[in-house]
């Protein structure tokens, strides 16, 4: 898995945990949460601020860099054709506005999925804590926390690989089996 593939999916866990502990650290335990919002009960609010969140917590800035690699898959695809690259590259830029309509096109949908998943008041918390400086200093060291855990999580799954294999290797042998 790329790095940046590591950091999108680590971003993604690190907001599904962010209306969790972290929030719960900002007020008081609320009671069991309501049932998820039915889609035709989504008023303009509601999504407005489902994406004032998926903005604010920096959950867009993995569409960023989609549409982008795109664009160098279809370089690198053409690469055989060195006649062609001034041109694809023009096109390529031309095409930009296009593209960022596609981009907007996904965060509308993912705020759309926002809205579904949380309420207007639990979303109106959650804008307030990205809005708050300890919100605005998460998103900024998001991407540098991220990394850090893809290279840590690499290093653990290695590990603990390397400590499953030896102990299962003990338990198998003390069971009369041996394994390679």
């Amino acid at each position: 898995m790329s790095p940046r593939r590591s950091r999108a999916l680590l971003a993604g866990l690190l907001a599904a945990t962010l209306s969790g502990p972290a929030l719960a650290q900002t007020k008081p335990a609320a009671p069991a949460a309501p049932a998820a919002p039915q889609a035709a009960a989504i008023t303009p609010g509601h999504l407005a601020l489902a994406k004032e969140v998926m903005l604010s917590s920096g959950i867009a800035r993995s569409f960023d860099s989609i549409l982008p690699a795109f664009g160098e898959q279809i370089k690198q695809a053409a690469v055989t054709r060195p006649e062609l690259t001034k041109d694809l590259a023009e096109v390529i830029e031309k095409m930009q506005p296009e593209l960022e309509l596609q981009k907007q096109r996904i965060i509308e949908t993912a705020s759309r999925i926002y809205a579904t998943r949380l309420t207007e008041a639990e979303l109106r918390d959650i804008a307030a804590f990205f809005r708050s400086p300890s919100g605005k200093r998460y998103v900024e060291t998001q991407p540098q926390v991220l990394d850090d855990m893809v290279q840590s999580m690499q290093t653990w799954t290695q590990e603990v690989s390397e400590y499953m294999m030896v102990r299962v290797r003990a338990e198998m042998g003390k069971r009369g089996h041996q394994l390679q």
